[in-house]
């Protein structure tokens, strides 16, 4: 409309300079300003825009002749591109047509590459982190195969496809990687730097005779033992307010979750590492063996996830008690989810890892606090003290102490708890418990060997550790009823995990320097080596 008033008005002011009729000067200037004013108001009409139309098309420098380089032990690399395809392009049109509002057609460009980077000598280990024009990317988003440069690597099958079978090296002796149909859109419609994080053993090692740490290793422990969802290979969210999302167990640009992030890298830098202690921790409140109770706790009751709530041996969030906290924040994670066991546990086995289940302790005694010390006989026990100092109401060498008496069996006792396997049962791989509403040690590990025998099974399992002072106490005529009580744990745990499984316990022999276990005592450390 303001195309056609305007070409009239130009028409009209227009006059004659020079002889020369302005009119059809004046209406073309006119329509020119109506035109602008009409596609502000009522849109693009039918002129085509175009996007992400690129004139030229680079690769990512390549050098000719260049060197290639040698890495030994871990190094951020850049490589350099050894192959590339044509670039692709994609054409998508939207938009257009007559009517009312016409919208402008809009033609989007984008392409894709595949290239293969050459990175260093082989034979390497791993590829672990993957930066772009220097920020890491998940390498979940990246359709990327790794090549570790072995004498006995095979040509890469996009790169045959491409080129032919006859014309493709297999690149033996170079570690590469090999990115197929590559999106650039995200990089800006180009190949960006790539730089990678690659591992490499020493082969100097292997030429003496000797292996290299990283092939040397065959067993590590997976900690922290606590966290909420730590041990979970499922994203968790916590939404605290409407449209808030908070991730929980996802802290890396790989795109996995923690678990699955510390997993894939034992597996690429220790290829030998077939073993893990997956540890668990509940919290201790007493050294006091007789007053300690033993239970999961969470860090916080107000929020839980819907995907996965957190739920520990039938205890549920809001019932929990909360970790300790200093300056408004937890001293500890809390205690994974048994949903978040299980899916560690079966994604161990799923990887050919023996899975090694460590219940662990955590003492949880902040400064100030006023319980009795057994050891000193003074008020307020020491911060986050270590378990091995569990022992009697009075540690033996205080005067008054119980240790070689009945009263000190009872204690130990107590500790324990009177949870049955019985107290236990199982269904859709949750463990259920239906005994006295006790916190114990009993519980704590009878829970355990349930849910990993619902996940499928563990390679070994410890029934304890470190528990010097609990050990050492003696009861009526010199017996160790802590050992007895351990012993007759252990027989439990080997009937719920099958006899395949091993079970032990691992004491700190550094502690028991000068100390030789006496009777029965000695025979807990030999149950079954792990």
């Amino acid at each position: 409309m303001a195309t056609i008033v305007l070409s009239a008005a130009g028409m009209a002011l227009g006059g004659s300079v020079l002889g020369l009729s302005m009119a059809t000067l004046g209406r073309a200037a006119g329509a020119t300003l109506g035109r602008v004013i009409d596609q502000r108001l009522l849109g693009g009409g039918s002129e085509p825009v175009e996007t992400g139309r690129i004139d030229r098309f680079r690769l990512t420098g390549a050098s000719e002749g260049a060197a290639i380089g040698k890495v030994y032990g871990r190094m951020r690399v850049a490589g350099q591109v050894i192959w590339a395809t044509k670039f692709n392009e994609a054409v998508a049109t939207s938009g257009g047509g007559k009517g009312a509002g016409p919208t402008a057609a809009t033609t989007e460009f984008s392409y894709s590459v595949s290239l293969a980077i050459a990175l260093c000598e082989g034979d390497i280990t791993h590829v672990g982190r993957i930066w772009a024009d220097g920020v890491e990317i998940a390498r979940a988003d990246l359709n990327m195969r790794v090549y570790s440069g072995s004498q006995t690597q095979s040509p890469d099958p996009k790169i045959v496809a491409v080129e032919g079978t006859k014309h493709v090296p297999a690149y033996r002796g170079t570690a590469y990687v090999v990115f197929e149909d590559l999106p650039l859109a995200q990089f800006g419609n180009r190949v960006p730097q790539f730089t990678f994080e690659v591992m490499h053993p020493s082969e100097e090692a292997a030429s003496a005779g000797t292996s290299d740490i990283a092939r040397l290793v065959k067993g590590v422990a997976l900690i922290p033992g606590t966290g909420e969802y730590s041990l979970a290979t499922t994203p968790v969210h916590l939404s605290a307010s409407f449209g808030e999302s908070i991730a929980i167990n996802v802290n890396s640009p790989s795109g996995g979750t923690d678990l699955t992030a510390s997993l894939d890298s034992l597996e690429g830098e220790m290829a030998n590492c077939k073993s893990s202690v997956l540890v668990v921790s509940w919290f201790g409140d007493d050294l006091r063996c007789g007053d300690c109770d033993i239970a999961p706790k969470v860090e916080q009751t107000e929020i839980d996830a819907e995907i996965m709530p957190w739920r520990v041996c039938g205890q549920g969030r809001a019932g929990a008690s909360v970790v300790p906290q200093l300056e408004d924040r937890p001293v500890y994670g809390g205690t994974p989810a048994d949903a978040s066991v299980v899916e560690a546990i079966q994604d161990m086995n799923s990887r050919g890892i023996d899975a090694v289940f460590y219940p662990f302790v955590l003492m949880e005694q902040m400064v100030g606090n006023s319980l009795p010390d057994p050891w000193t006989g003074d008020t307020g026990q020491p911060t986050l003290p270590w378990r091995g100092r569990i022992t009697t109401s009075l540690a033996p060498e205080q005067a008054g102490s119980v240790d070689g008496s009945a009263a000190a069996e009872a204690e130990v006792a107590a500790f324990m708890g009177s949870a049955a396997v019985s107290d236990f049962s199982v269904q859709d791989g949750v463990v259920s418990y239906s005994g006295p509403s006790e916190w114990r040690y009993r519980r704590f590990i009878l829970h355990y060997a349930h849910l990993c025998a619902a996940a499928g099974g563990v390679a070994g399992f410890c029934i304890g550790s470190e528990m010097r002072g609990l050990t050492q106490i003696r009861g009526a005529g010199g017996s160790f009823p802590a050992v007895a009580a351990l012993k007759t744990i252990a027989a439990e745990v080997r009937a719920i995990l099958g006899p395949d499984c091993k079970i032990g316990y691992a004491a700190d022999w550094s502690e028991y320097h000068g100390y030789q276990p006496v009777g029965t005592a000695d025979k807990l450390f030999h149950l079954d080596p792990l």
